[in-house]
């Protein structure tokens, strides 16, 4: 099997998902054809030995929709003979195209490839593409489905987390992003967004709330108290008749921020590499995708990331760098729990929480912030992992070069 290497990543910085956030005047297509533009740019490689363009997107309709990442090649001049298509598998999209696009090398059907995401969360509400999981009442009733905050909360509640201790780690995502944008951690792969007169827009993750205390998010109502009450409590609790009671716990201050994002990253064989003076960083050594319960839905992260250590014959010992999307606070502490970990050793640059959740980008996203700080600390195995709505998970393993 041909290795696939990462040659570089790029990634926008993540604006607020409303309408005043800075990045909602940039179309979604106009958003990704940026880190297109910027890749290109940056490694300077023929754009006509691009195999194909994977994109992750969620929300992929209306001006999302429509197989977003071959137009937004396009539009960053790669030309007409670079065809692209559109993964979705939620929130571990952007991760899944990174995937897919080394898949191919692999397999060696392809020389180089794009794994890409984006979404526009500012200007495509999530959940406008519907789903029958959520509004066909067979299919509801079969899975238990509820609403996501639900799910975060019943893991608290099943697992024995309080809200002070998911406030308690919301605080630290803050202290650890502000760090991290403070020492330069992030410099070698954002790209400045800008308009379409070439003014920059936005340069900085702009959710973040650094200063924030649990004393100030002790003061925020719980989001999901009251549509627990109106019958989505009794309907995971007939999955777990095992807990009294759900608690609910999270809420805006402990939970992924709504922003908008994109992100790139070039991977292709060691051939392709020196064909095209691109010099390999990482290696991708596995990846595995699971299923799990999902009603709870949020609990994969821990099985998926044991299969791509299996997959990889590695341990969890062997890992120097764990990236977790941090969807909840309780996700990222039951993966903690489930995997023997401190909170110590994962997401040590913040996450999601304090940066924002840019649904079909996070993945891609949480691959090059691993990327970085393995080449920062000179270190040699990072894990990228994403709960996934559904009942799934995703997890990546690569090796610094």
């Amino acid at each position: 099997m041909t290795d696939a290497y990462i040659f570089d990543h790029v990634r926008s910085p993540r604006g607020r998902g409303k309408k005043d956030g800075s990045l909602h005047s940039v179309t979604p297509i106009n958003l990704l054809a940026q880190m297109f533009t910027a890749i290109k740019d940056r490694n300077d490689f023929d754009v006509t030995a691009i195999d194909d363009v994977i994109t992750g997107c969620v929300t992929a309709v209306g001006e999302q929709g429509g197989n977003i990442g071959r137009f937004a090649a396009i539009m960053a001049d790669y030309g007409d003979e670079v065809p692209g298509m559109h993964v979705n598998r939620f929130c571990a999209s952007g991760l899944v195209a990174a995937n897919y696009a080394a898949a191919r090398v692999m397999a060696g059907q392809a020389d180089l490839m794009i794994g890409s995401g984006v979404e526009s969360m500012s200007r495509v509400q999530m959940g406008f593409d519907g789903g029958a999981w959520l509004i066909d009442p067979q299919v509801t009733n079969k899975i238990s489905s509820v609403l996501q905050g639900i799910s975060a909360d019943m893991i608290a509640t099943k697992y024995g987390f309080s809200r002070t201790d998911c406030d308690q780690y919301a605080v630290l995502s803050q202290e650890r992003t502000k760090s991290a944008w403070d020492k330069g951690h992030f410099n070698n792969s954002i790209i400045p967004i800008k308009d379409s007169i070439g003014q920059v827009l936005l340069d900085r993750d702009e959710h973040m709330r650094p200063g924030t205390t649990v004393e100030d998010l002790g003061n925020l109502k719980s989001s999901f108290n009251d549509m627990g009450e109106i019958g989505f409590d009794s309907v995971i609790l007939q999955k777990y008749p095992e807990i009294e009671n759900v608690i609910h716990v999270h809420h805006a201050g402990n939970a992924s921020g709504i922003v908008d994002g994109a992100a790139a990253m070039l991977i292709g064989t060691k051939e392709a590499g020196e064909k095209h003076a691109l010099k390999p960083r990482a290696r991708l050594v596995s990846f595995a995708d699971t299923g799990t319960d999902p009603s709870i839905m949020l609990t994969g992260p821990g099985k998926s990331a044991r299969a791509a250590l299996a997959r990889a014959g590695l341990s969890k010992d062997d890992i120097d760098v764990w990236e977790i999307n941090e969807a909840f606070a309780s996700v990222v502490l039951r993966f903690c729990q489930e995997m023997d970990l401190s909170t110590k050793q994962v997401n040590v640059n913040g996450g999601a929480i304090a940066m924002g959740h840019p649904l079909g980008a996070t993945g891609n996203m949480l691959l090059g912030i691993a990327l970085d700080e393995l080449e920062r600390t000179n270190k040699r195995y990072a894990l990228v992992t994403l709960c996934v709505a559904g009942g799934m998970a995703t997890a990546t393993i690569i090796e610094r070069i």
